[in-house]
């Protein structure tokens, strides 16, 4: 496999990057829905929360470096028979992902900075992150910690639902379409070989 990518299909660091960023969203969904779930008093929910907040700054890292090099390495072209409406609906299903997978960090930077609690944040129990100044200092940050949940909150099943659109997509395109949409995204051509439809 090429590392960058080419006319029939994704390179290597794109489609690490790709992998690697849906499995780590998935876990922190998980992640989400059971450390919000424990009682402040529970051992874990300290551990936890502080691993939620040290793969959420991974993933903007790795989004944000997956956009970098999207800019230079250009995607391979959609199948020609899409219809215009499919093109535009595959486009924006991306972006909202993008837009959803930069600003799911950022507004629990600003949820941990708005809190009350002053909870301080260690990236993987080494890396301090500090809080947003202005928001930690503001006479009314509990509000915007209220907001700032609740938009990540929203965010994160708005990103969910735009995964499975996504996954749906890649299946079509694979069992009834039957072209190479979704081989070109797998590490090796070879996995899920189909003949093309004549």
């Amino acid at each position: 496999m090429l590392v960058k990518n080419s006319s029939t299909r994704f390179g290597l660091v794109a489609v690490t990057l790709h992998w690697l960023i849906a499995l780590l969203f998935l876990f922190m969904i998980g992640l989400g829905l059971v450390m919000t779930r424990l009682p402040i008093t529970d051992p874990w929910t300290f551990p936890l929360f502080q691993l939620h907040k040290s793969i959420g700054v991974t993933i903007f890292a790795l989004v944000a470096f997956r956009i970098a090099w999207r800019g230079g390495n250009a995607a391979p072209p959609l199948p020609g028979n899409l219809k215009p409406y499919e093109r535009a609906l595959a486009r924006l299903t991306h972006y909202g992902l993008y837009a959803a997978l930069v600003l799911m960090p950022l507004t629990g930077w600003i949820t941990v900075s708005a809190s009350p609690l002053g909870i301080p944040t260690l990236l993987y129990g080494v890396i301090p992150l500090p809080h947003i100044g202005f928001i930690a200092a503001r006479p009314d940050k509990e509000a915007i910690e209220t907001v700032a949940g609740w938009v990540h909150t929203i965010l994160a099943w708005s990103a969910l639902a735009l995964v499975c659109l996504h996954f749906a997509a890649a299946l079509k395109h694979h069992f009834i379409l039957r072209d190479d949409v979704l081989r070109r995204m797998l590490p090796s051509r070879a996995l899920f070989q189909r003949k093309p439809r004549t």
